[in-house]
């Protein structure tokens, strides 16, 4: 009778930990991917999703199409890195020094620089619906807060 209770027992364990199986890989993986980020310096079309960069030193760092969605740059320095294509989305950049960067084709929705410096950066075919620049310094940028010569 044990053993008819526990086989069932078993594979219930088996498909509720299979996520949690298949998460961790992910996890892994990005954990890999930092740290060869933090290593190299480049890490280009790796998931950076959701990481924790806060206060990195990224200067000249190669992350061309780099997922890093919901990461954690407060504070880091990005001056020099190349960013062409990365997506950005929701990213948190309050406080990170992005200067002589390249941010072209890159996916800056809803990301935040609220007190960021963005001195001579290339955003040409950028997405920018949604940024925080609040008391960001931004110069010889392609990013603004509206208005017109008009």
């Amino acid at each position: 009778m044990m053993k008819t209770i526990k086989s069932p027992l078993i594979a219930l364990g088996l498909i509720f930990a299979s996520p949690l199986l298949w998460g961790g890989t992910a996890i892994a993986e990005n954990a890999n991917q930092v740290q060869q980020l933090l290593e190299t310096n480049a890490c280009m079309n790796c998931d950076l999703s959701g990481a924790d960069l806060s206060g990195a030193h990224l200067i000249g760092a190669d992350l061309r199409n780099a997922n890093l969605s919901g990461t954690n740059l407060n504070e880091a320095n990005l001056e020099g890195a190349d960013l062409t294509g990365a997506n950005l989305q929701n990213a948190d950049l309050r406080g990170a020094m992005v200067t002589n960067a390249t941010l072209n084709r890159a996916n800056l929705t809803s990301a935040n620089f609220a007190f960021a410096k963005l001195y001579d950066v290339d955003v040409t075919g950028a997405t920018v619906e949604g940024m925080n620049i609040q008391n960001a310094e931004i110069y010889n940028t392609g990013i603004g807060i509206g208005g017109g010569d008009d």
